[in-house]
């Protein structure tokens, strides 16, 4: 039901899984077209439906000092421009419930952030957009539990609903993926996709920087591919050490094609 909500989509029927990627937060047109026009060679190609992601602005930085935008209008104006003139469809987070009929405006999908998925006005409101929407999974949750937040988007008539594993609390400093969260959240009835760039952060670093291990992202998408999930949430960036948001997990443009090569691989092993 997911693909069939978005026409951009509806050409993929290879029931390969979909690639929700970008930068972590807008950072400029030059960036984000490098990045579609280095990824959408590559999924086309492999038949992977893709979308674009960015955060048209970021609520929820550790530091008072992070970067959080290029103002709210301008990345939004941005992002439509960007899903019309490339023929993509586009994904940004809200945080707020009085964000989600505006923004609704500009993008393709709407997403939920995972410190918000139980805020109930929040839900509700973007799920009376009819967009679809895209529920990251909390770390502080468990993937049983995530069938309320599905209930809240499903209470406004909207069935267009994703969740997003994106890992679990280990210790303070640290996040662990268990993969049985993938088929316990399926049975729900919905897409679910693995958030392999911020499964692989160290938050609440005493620098006030998120920290993460980048190079276990092959690691993280190969289980989940194997586990059965429908879809890939990945940030990526050209200079990953030069982002202004998630550097630290980001995984560098130029290694993008040869992973999803062998995920691919290993998606049609699975038939």
């Amino acid at each position: 039901m997911f693909l069939e909500a978005i026409p951009k989509l509806k050409k993929y029927t290879t029931g390969n899984f979909f690639l929700i990627a970008g930068s972590c937060v807008l950072e400029s047109e030059d960036i984000s077209l490098e990045i579609i026009e280095t990824l959408t060679p590559i999924c086309a190609a492999l038949e992977i439906p893709f979308i674009f992601k960015a955060s048209y602005k970021k609520a929820n930085r550790t530091s008072i000092q992070s970067f959080t935008g290029i103002g709210d209008k301008a990345a939004l104006s941005l992002l439509k421009k960007i899903g019309t003139e490339q023929q993509i469809p586009v994904l940004t987070d809200i945080h707020e419930s009085d964000e989600a009929a505006m923004v609704a405006k500009y993008v393709d999908i709407i997403q939920i952030p995972a410190f918000l998925c139980r805020q109930t006005d929040l839900l509700v409101a973007a799920g009376k957009t009819n967009k679809p929407v895209n529920i990251k999974k909390g770390q502080f949750m468990s993937a049983a539990s995530m069938k309320f937040s599905v209930e809240k988007i499903r209470s406004t008539g909207n069935m267009n609903v994703l969740l997003t594993e994106r890992g679990s609390m280990h210790g303070m400093e640290d996040l662990i993926v268990d993969y049985r969260g993938i088929p316990v959240m399926k049975s729900f009835g919905v897409p679910v996709v693995m958030d392999v760039t911020h499964a692989l952060q160290k938050p609440n670093q005493t620098s006030g920087v998120t920290g993460g291990t980048p190079e276990f992202a092959e690691i993280i998408a190969k289980a989940a591919i194997a586990t059965g999930v429908d879809g890939l949430f990945i940030e990526t960036h050209p200079k990953p050490a030069r982002a202004l948001s998630d550097g630290s997990t980001s995984i560098p443009l130029k290694k993008m094609k040869t992973m999803l090569e062998k995920l691919v691989r290993i998606r049609q092993a699975l038939g």
